[in-house]
């Protein structure tokens, strides 16, 4: 009777077990925001790794409303502004030397895994670029960007964690793709953000 039960009892787990299987990989899929699995292993457990420089709220007084970004191009930090004399400070790769600017602008769109068109300026200075790439793992602009204005300039995620904290863009800003996701998760279309380049 005892190994009758012990049997029952194991099926019944075998039975939830595979059951769930598909319910748990959702799950596993959104803690990672729809990350793909060989990308994975860049945003740590459950999104928490922030690279090379690492999130943290800060003490930050600043004239913007909460909901607000300001960025440091010399710092090389992204501060999304909490309110209350606080921010949260990210780490970011700014544009390479003649790349860098500065002035105020406001999101304008926000798009996961997006698309990536080289513009015509960057295609003369590497036309080894691909003229279009899909959103995805290998492209450019990693998991989240947001839209700068009227401008050709984005904050966006990258598959090149190792160039956070560094200038080598053509004047977007780049962060890892923890943190843009944590950032999108929180700025709105509208939103201003203040570039200092000094």
């Amino acid at each position: 009777m005892t190994r009758l039960l012990s049997s029952l009892a194991l099926a019944i787990v075998a039975i939830a077990v595979t059951t769930a299987a598909p319910a748990r990989a959702d799950f596993i899929d959104d803690l990672f925001g729809g990350a793909p699995a060989s990308q994975r292993y860049k945003y740590g457990m459950f999104g928490a790794d922030t690279g090379p420089i690492a999130r943290t709220t800060v003490n930050f007084e600043s004239k913007q409303p909460a909901g607000s970004i300001f960025i440091s191009t010399k710092e090389r930090r992204l501060y999304y502004i909490l309110g209350n004399g606080q921010a949260i400070r990210y780490g970011i790769g700014v544009g390479r030397d003649g790349f860098r600017w500065g002035g105020t602008h406001r999101i304008t769109a926000k798009k996961e895994w997006p698309a990536w068109t080289p513009p015509s300026q960057m295609l003369k200075r590497r036309p080894d670029l691909p003229r279009h790439m899909k959103g995805g793992e290998d492209n450019p602009l990693g998991a989240r960007a947001m839209y700068l204005g009227s401008t050709l300039y984005r904050i966006h995620g990258s598959n090149e964690p190792e160039t956070i904290g560094t200038a080598v863009s053509s004047g977007c800003f780049r962060m890892v793709n923890a943190d843009v996701i944590d950032l999108y998760s929180r700025v709105n279309v509208g939103a201003t953000v203040v570039v200092q380049n000094n």
